[in-house]
């Protein structure tokens, strides 16, 4: 039974001890989950900042969603980023309703946001709680621009890319971040097109020319994203695509590359056989955990184009550090939640939870991010 107001689940992961970080910075207390109480500790021990004037923790648990359901009880906000969540996340999601508390977890994996929508959102409303998936830098950043846009009146349609400073393993994608990656070859990838989730084409790819950069950035669908999701129900949206990609152009390519080899040679293969081959590559690809990012080094450009029938604008956020961001968006959601202070319950998007002003505002303020908004 947890002791203070939030969970961390997955305290020996990278993205978990960022969100400690940012937890003890903002003095909340909080107790660290994870399935070995010893590597948590030493891990917490090594990277986490400030972890001698942390009020924390730490629990060993199964990934199991009674024993779970028992750790995370007594608790506010569980904060889950044990993925891939296509394949783990529903046990945190099934756990923290059972134990009564608002879940956030930092994955955009659509086809794990539409089950859970559909099995879990009706449930955590009834029970007056909160499950908001992909709050992190990807897609929250995004969203964040997109909303600035739909300020303009007549904006209905949505584009936005996420494109982040490569190449991509010196970038420090994490083994978590990877291995959600290449599950993505499993998984249909969707967009929202007249107020319908429809498939991507097989094989998809795209040159985005943006301003801010000489030559055009190529990007993938990316399994979809979270914001067809969060806006196939939004009645001000008819129309919404999201693509991300890395400034490193060669190595986008090959994860396109990756993509075609999958449907030529694995696509039928048993699960188990599927499960081998992608724990080959993300060991290939991502041998262990990254470095702490540099703002010299980890930037990111992320940006919506809305349109409408005579409406047409462009909304623009840029940032640093996006794994860091991530875990000040997560702190920055227990803050609300922890005060009673959300505008949503049952499934929804930070942004639509808290306010995209709201947290564009708290990374700005600790110099992670800021905006700009041009109407055409």
């Amino acid at each position: 039974m947890a002791k203070h107001p939030v969970v961390v689940y997955g305290a020996s992961g990278y993205t978990g001890m960022l969100i400690m970080d940012w937890l003890i910075d903002q003095d909340i207390p909080f107790t660290a989950v994870a399935r070995s109480a010893k590597r948590a500790q030493e891990m917490m021990a090594q990277r986490v900042v400030r972890l001698e004037s942390a009020r924390y923790e730490i629990i060993e648990c199964a990934h199991d969603a009674q024993a779970l359901a028992k750790a995370f009880a007594g608790a506010k906000v569980v904060c889950n980023t044990v993925g891939p969540f296509v394949n783990f996340g529903k046990a945190g999601v099934a756990a923290a309703l059972a134990a009564g508390c608002h879940h956030l977890d930092t994955t955009g994996e659509q086809s794990y946001m539409l089950e859970v929508r559909e099995e879990f959102g009706a449930k955590f409303a009834s029970s007056g709680l909160l499950c908001a998936p992909s709050t992190s830098y990807m897609y929250t950043l995004s969203e964040i621009a997109a909303e600035l846009a739909l300020e303009t009146p007549g904006v209905d349609m949505l584009e936005t890319a996420s494109l982040s400073r490569g190449p991509m393993q010196s970038a420090g994608i994490t083994v978590g971040s990877t291995a959600s990656i290449f599950e993505l070859y499993r998984q249909e990838q969707k967009y929202l097109w007249d107020n319908q989730l429809v498939d991507h084409p097989k094989h998809t790819g795209f040159e985005v020319s943006a301003p801010e950069f000489l030559t055009p950035v190529f990007c993938l669908p990316w399994g979809g994203t979270s914001l067809p999701v969060f806006y196939e129900r939004d009645p001000r949206v008819r129309y919404c695509r999201s693509l991300v990609g890395f400034y490193d152009n060669p190595a986008m390519r090959n994860v396109a590359a990756l993509g075609q080899k999958w449907e030529a040679e694995y696509k039928n293969l048993p699960k188990e056989h599927q499960d081998a081959v992608i724990a080959q590559i993300v060991q290939s690809t991502t041998p262990g955990m990254p470095p702490r990012e540099r703002t010299t080094l980890n930037r990111s450009v992320d940006f919506a184009i809305g349109r409408g029938q005579l409406a047409s604008v462009r909304a623009v956020v840029h940032s640093v550090t996006p794994y860091i961001t991530t875990g000040a968006l997560q702190a920055a959601a227990a803050i609300k939640l922890l005060e009673g202070a959300t505008a949503r319950t049952g499934f929804a998007s930070a942004c639509q939870a808290f306010g995209h002003r709201y947290l564009l505002g708290f990374l700005e303020q600790r110099g992670l991010a800021r905006a700009h908004v041009a109407a055409h």
